[in-house]
This record gives structure tokens, sequence and C-alpha cells, in this order.
């Protein structure tokens, strides 16, 4: 009798079945050793190219973080756009969400840099700026992902959102 074996995250679980047995090493490996690669791969790469954002704009102590908040918001309304064209339009391949949606926008947001910022001026006494910049970061990160989702809905998909 073969021994029931933990589904991959792109296969389908029966509910039926009972709970599955523990996988092995190497069973798990197979499994989610591509994924772990591509998540690391665009990390690396999302990270970069927040790195290099903050060299090209950077951030006075004290000043309001505007290169933090810009690519917050950036990166929430590419995934927005992102999980709409691969749920809703298109097939995509099972490690281009984890690569493009966990690794590169995963590493190019930042919250916890936010976080960072937001004590940084709680410290220097800028109490006011540090709630503000809580508050907004909130508030468009949100926007953005809303805004790309529904754009994308109504542009490429071609489907008026519910």
């Amino acid at each position: 009798m073969e021994k029931a074996r933990a589904p991959l995250a792109d296969e389908p679980v029966d509910p039926d079945a009972g709970p599955p047995a523990p996988a092995r090493g190497s069973e798990l490996w197979r499994g989610q050793g591509p994924v772990l690669g591509v998540v690391a791969l665009g990390g690396a790469l999302g990270a970069s190219a927040r790195y290099g954002a903050s060299l090209l704009w950077p951030t006075v102590p004290g000043a309001f973080p505007w290169t933090t908040l810009g690519v917050n918001a950036a990166g929430c309304a590419v995934i927005g756009v992102f999980l709409v064209v691969i749920t809703e339009k298109r097939d995509a391949h099972r490690l281009v969400r984890p690569f493009f949606g966990t690794g590169v926008l995963g590493g190019f947001t930042t919250f916890s840099t936010y976080a960072v910022d937001i004590r940084q001026l709680t410290d220097l006494g800028e109490a006011r700026t540090a709630l503000g910049y809580l508050a907004l970061t909130v508030c468009v990160a949100l926007a953005a992902v809303w805004t790309g989702a529904h754009l994308t809905r109504l542009l490429v998909v071609g489907r008026r959102p519910r």
C-alpha cells in the first residue's frame, strides 16, 4: 500500500483523503526546493532595486521618507496588476508567483524600513511626521493595490470588477 504524501503547492487537496503523511526530506526538497530558489533569486533582485532607489533618492534623517513611501506604493500597485494578470488573464508557471510576487516584490517593498523610519522619526522628536507617515503609507499601499487590480481588470482582462 502506497503511503499518502503531502500535496505540493499547486496540487489540489482531496478533503476525503485524510491527513497526509509527513513528507520525507527528499520529497519536500524536490517540491519546495525550486520555490525556495526562485524566491531567493527574486528577493535579491527586488532588494537590489529598492537599495538602488535609496541611493538615487536618499532621505535626510528627520525628513519625510518619500523614497520608502514611493517604493512601497509602486510595489503595491505592481502586485495588484500582477495578481490579476496571473490569476484572471493567463495561466502562469507554478514558479512565476513565488519568483515575482513573493521574491521580487517582497524584496522591493520594504515595510521593515517603514517601521525603522517611524522609529527614527520618533526618536528625533518628529512624532507628528512619524504619525502622518504611518497613516499615509497604509492608505497609499492599500489604494495602490486596489487601483492596480481595478485598472488591470478594466484594461487587460476586459471586465468590470464586481
